[in-house]
């Protein structure tokens, strides 16, 4: 039976260079896919299809003239509605900004990815100014999820993930401050990485909090996730899964108590599975963790909020009501708990740095505590008590914002039901480690992407 799946970024670069395909065609047939298919998961906000024609024809060109093509050449991709796409006024999921210029360049890692031959072919919904797990758009409309349009996608980059998962697209871009490309990820089984912090410019971005915010990738394989990080990361290759060396060298671990607790019975069944393949035997627990779930809460909520407090000032009925007040909130609160959340942020990444030196490589924690709430539902369960999921998805997300390190979302296969996701956390820098780990896990047939109904076909 033929593989129906959709090609993978990677796998469409190839039949393009080969001349198997053109770039004209397989841009001409992702925005068909995207302008037929996408009003069932309302992931898109704008395409870009004329730009995006001309690019691929220029890709075209490059290979009739027999010049040697980039390694994504041709490859579409879409962009959470915060980056600067040339030429485009960068809303950020909101109506307030429509009235800005339009930018005048790409931001820094679409213009990187463009240098690699990709082309961007659409923004993609978020929560409005990125706050908010849900991608539930005031102005914009609600994401859905792929594997079922009656729960939640997740968010704040909802739409990033969804148009991955739904096979719209081989890749695209999201940012996390505090879960925003993890918690999707998990809820609509995609890849996505939230790299160091600092690692990846950020030029270009619109910000939320910025001593956390982050960009990465969301992509359907590992293998993709990480060619497009090594490019957005400046690389001149993208490395093979055997040069990066054995999982088996590298000392893993599974966080406990805070990350062991208010658990789905699917999500436990899954870490479990998971470790085992790993041989996972010892556990880790991190200090203080409720204080850094808070403290992350604390910086991202003051920082937003001075940062908008002058356009709230002005225009303070244009922003999405639930929005606007976390935001005035964020920036009422004074300046000393402000501070005493940053002097806590650097005691505790001392000490998951010292957990990284002495005990463990690479640290394993579940992404959420189960599978995508309902939309008309939206709770989950903590500490025995029902509770807002938009308030609280980020409970295993938040507090390993806090130190800056690198979180990878690793989509476990289940035999059925829904997407479940893990974290696994490494020292920063170390990418690579968590690549290693997943390539096994990839090709051990545990991790990795499900076809949902609704699926597109490139």
């Amino acid at each position: 039976m033929r593989d129906l799946s959709p090609p993978g970024a990677l796998e469409l670069a190839t039949s393009i260079r080969t001349g198997e395909r053109t770039a004209r065609d397989v841009v001409e047939a992702t925005l068909e896919t995207l302008s037929s298919k996408d009003r069932s998961i309302h992931s898109v906000t704008h395409l870009f299809s004329e730009e995006a024609c001309r690019q691929a024809d220029a890709v075209d060109a490059l290979r009739k003239r027999g010049e040697t093509l980039p390694p994504l050449a041709g490859v579409p991709f879409g962009v959470k509605d915060l980056f600067d796409i040339a030429d485009h006024v960068t809303t950020a999921g909101s109506i307030v900004l429509r009235s800005n210029p339009p930018a005048k360049q790409d931001a820094a890692v679409v213009q990187r990815l463009r240098q690699a031959g990709a082309i961007p072919v659409a923004t993609l919904n978020m929560d409005e100014f990125a706050y908010g797990f849900a991608t539930e758009n005031a102005h914009y409309g609600t994401t859905l999820n792929p594997h079922d349009t009656s729960r939640m996608a997740g968010g704040s980059s909802g739409g990033s993930a969804a148009a991955v998962a739904a096979g719209f697209l081989p890749l695209s871009l999201g940012s996390d401050t505090n879960g925003s490309i993890r918690i999707p990820a998990s809820l609509c089984g995609v890849w996505g990485l939230k790299p160091t912090f600092g690692r990846l410019p950020r030029e270009g971005a619109y910000p939320f909090a910025a001593s956390l915010d982050v960009v990465g990738p969301f992509a359907r394989n590992i293998s993709d996730l990480a060619a497009s990080f090594y490019i957005m990361d400046g690389g001149d290759r993208i490395p093979e899964p055997a040069v990066a060396g054995s999982w088996e060298t590298l000392r893993i671990a599974r966080l406990e108590d805070w990350f062991a607790d208010n658990l789905s019975e699917p999500m436990v069944r899954a870490l479990e599975s998971v470790c085992a393949a790993l041989d996972v035997t010892r556990t880790v627990s991190l200090p203080e963790v409720a204080i850094a779930r808070a403290s992350s809460f604390l910086i991202t909520a003051a920082e937003g909020g001075n940062l908008h407090l002058p356009r709230l000032k002005e225009q303070a009925d244009s922003y999405d009501p639930a929005t606007r007040d976390r935001l005035l909130a964020g920036a009422m609160l004074p300046a000393d708990t402000y501070l005493k959340a940053q002097r806590f942020r650097r005691w505790f990444r001392e000490q998951i740095h010292a957990v990284f030196r002495d005990e463990a490589d690479v640290l394993i924690a579940p992404a959420v505590m189960g599978e995508a709430p309902k939309l008309d539902e939206p709770t989950v369960t903590v500490g025995g008590k029902v509770v807002s999921a938009r308030a609280n998805l980020g409970l295993f997300t938040q507090p390993l914002s806090l130190p800056g390190v690198p979180v990878l979302t690793v989509p476990v296969l289940v035999s059925k039901g829904l997407p479940l996701g893990l974290q696994f956390v490494a020292a920063p820098g170390c990418e690579d480690k968590l690549f290693r780990v997943a390539w096994h896990l990839e090709r051990a047939g545990l991790a990795g992407c499900r076809l949902p109904k609704c699926a597109g076909t490139v």
